[in-house]
């Protein structure tokens, strides 16, 4: 299959990297939500006017995002990064959102309720570089528009205790092509090792995420390297001599990635874990699954693990 053409982040007129994110991703609406599947969408508006004043609790997402709002504190008069707010509430049920965003400081001012409708549509008119969602459906529109996306899933692990922004990302079918995860599925292991050393010195192709690093490395370039807020890694099933390939494509990209784990097929968690992931990115469902349990993670319904 033949991805979408990639979000081109140039196309923001402010140069911002910009983040979309629902509601059910940033905040803790697992009982509403529940509520409504159960009862329906009368029983989910009355709920929730009648906690309007009820401040919800923090999300998954909701550290990843505090740390990408405080890099505008560090940036002088021109924010680097906004964060948007999509949400199938009704303006009337988001009144709690956004009460929750003002208590806990955020600073988040344009957003659209779509009433139950997919938010999806309101991504390219926002000129977002990612986003982030717990609605499966949502998430597979944004990627077939070419935007990169992730749903986010529920986890256990602990906000991180650092300051520094550190976001983690799969290889393949994330930021590259899903055309080695083919071979190796079609062909085994030792063609896809076979085919990566004979086209060693061909760039790797364009994943859905690929458009998000570039904004992430623009945004890197503006703090001193040394001491940067921003930290970034490659965390793939790959190894020697399936990496030369990786790294000449990043190269020849001109992208940078802080670090590189080629772990030939071990489980990334603990790696994860040891790397201090703000949000990971895979499209494995094996390795999300595994992930999880570790650090936040979105998963990437994009290629062939994915069919």
């Amino acid at each position: 299959m033949t991805a979408p053409d990639v979000h081109d982040p140039s196309a923001s007129t402010d140069n911002r990297l910009v983040v979309a994110i629902s509601s059910r991703a940033l905040f803790d609406l697992g009982d509403s939500h529940a509520l409504f599947e159960r009862d329906g969408l009368d029983a989910y508006r009355r709920f929730q006017i009648e906690h309007e004043d009820q401040l919800l609790k923090p999300g998954v997402a909701f550290p990843l995002v505090q740390k990408l709002l405080g890099l505008n504190r560090l940036a002088g008069d021109k924010p680097p990064v906004e964060v948007i707010l999509l949400s199938r509430n009704s303006g009337d049920t988001g009144l709690r959102i956004f009460n929750a965003i003002q208590h806990y400081g955020l600073e988040i001012s344009r957003a659209a309720f779509t009433s139950g409708a997919p938010t999806s549509d309101y991504i390219a008119p926002f000129k977002a570089d990612l986003f982030l969602s717990a609605n499966a459906e949502d998430v597979g529109r944004a990627l077939a528009a070419g935007v990169a996306a992730a749903t986010i899933l529920p986890s256990t692990a602990p906000p991180r205790a650092s300051e520094q922004l550190r976001i983690a990302f799969d290889g393949d079918a994330v930021i590259f092509g899903d055309e080695g995860e083919r071979v190796s599925r079609e062909e085994g292991l030792e063609a896809f090792h076979r085919r990566e050393t004979e086209q060693a010195g061909e760039p790797l192709s364009v994943g859905p995420f690929r458009g998000f690093l570039t904004a992430l490395h623009r945004l890197q370039t503006a703090f001193p390297a040394e001491d940067s807020p921003i930290r970034t890694a490659l965390v793939t099933a790959r190894s020697a001599p399936a990496h030369k390939r990786v790294i000449l494509t990043l190269r020849r990209w001109g992208v940078r990635i802080d670090e590189a784990l080629f772990l030939g097929g071990r489980d990334k968690g603990p790696f994860l874990d040891a790397f201090g992931a703000d949000i990971f990115f895979d499209d494995s469902p094996a390795n999300v699954e595994s992930a999880r349990k570790h650090v936040a993670t979105g998963h990437v319904p994009h290629g062939v693990s994915n069919r």
